[in-house]
């Protein structure tokens, strides 16, 4: 299932979108918060293994982790844009 990411804005060609599932828990998640790993690796949906700043997740963490869908964006030259958690039953949403 690809999800699509909820920026609605007109698709830059220059933007390259990578797609995973995070299940974290909130204790191992603490390792991150804390400073003490300051990346996470993800499997992204085809096949590429991303780092990415444990410090992006920040606003994703609950008590109990982190749980999702998540869609990263990237510029050309690779650097972060956004990361946004793909919500299933939002209107719009293609699977």
């Amino acid at each position: 299932m690809r999800l699509q990411c909820a920026d609605h804005r007109a698709p830059d060609p220059t933007m390259q979108r990578y797609y995973f599932s995070l299940d974290i828990p909130a204790s191992e998640y603490l390792r991150y918060y804390s400073g003490a790993a300051a990346r996470v690796l993800v499997r992204v949906q085809d096949g590429r293994t991303l780092s990415l700043p444990a410090v992006n997740l920040r606003r994703f963490v609950s008590s109990a982790g982190i749980h999702g869908d998540f869609c990263l964006t990237v510029d050309d030259d690779q650097r972060f844009v956004s990361l946004e958690r793909q919500d299933r039953a939002a209107p719009g949403v293609r699977a």
